[in-house]
Order: C-alpha cells, then structure tokens, then sequence
C-alpha cells in the first residue's frame, strides 16, 4: 500500500519512469542466441543466386581457366568502374572503395566460389 500512495503523489511522467524500470529489471534475462553465419575463405562464397552457374562453369571449364576468365571478369568491371568515375570526376579513395563495394556484392550475389 505503501508504494500506491507514494505513485500517487508523483508526477506522471515520474510514474512511468518507476514503472518502466521496475518492469524492466524484474523482467527475465533471455539466453544470447547465435545465429549461423555464413563463413568464407579467402573471399569466396558456397551461396547466392550466381554461385550454381559459377560451380558449373568452373567444373565445365576447369579450375586453372575458370580463375583464368573470372580474373579478366574483374579486371574489365573494375577498368569501367575507373572510367565511370574519371567520367564523373570521382577521387581515387571513392573509386577504391567502389571497386571494395563491387567485390562484396559479387561475394554475396555467388560469383566469388
């Protein structure tokens, strides 16, 4: 009863503070939960949507020309991501971290296996 009086002579935003961290505390703790992340090794992915048609070019093509045309792939992409920002007057840092940007997305979409 004590502790209703009390509420009650507070001001209503102050009730709301002792009440929402009453609640919180005697709220039970939940165990952390670790959730499946997907590793790759040395920048490669074993998912996306590409990844499929990438395992059959290199199984079809072969390891050694498989690298070989993925490695002309990127060096293209990266030659018209230069000349866009030369275009466009992009610093090198921005360029850099263009070509960072595109190697990420290329790992998530599967063409990094």
């Amino acid at each position: 009863m004590a502790m209703n009086t009390k509420s009650a002579t507070l001001a209503p935003s102050v009730k709301a503070e002792v009440f929402a961290s009453t609640r919180v505390s005697a709220m039970p703790r939940t165990a952390y939960v670790a959730r499946k992340t997907q590793t790759t090794v040395a920048g490669q992915s074993d998912s996306g949507t590409f990844a499929p048609i990438m395992r059959v070019a290199r199984d079809v093509l072969g390891k050694k020309e498989f690298n070989k045309l993925r490695g002309k792939g990127i060096q293209i992409h990266s030659q018209v991501i230069g000349n866009f920002c030369a275009y466009v007057g992009v610093e090198k840092r921005q360029q850099q971290g263009m070509i960072r940007q595109a190697k990420k997305t290329g790992e998530k979409l599967g063409f990094l296996i």
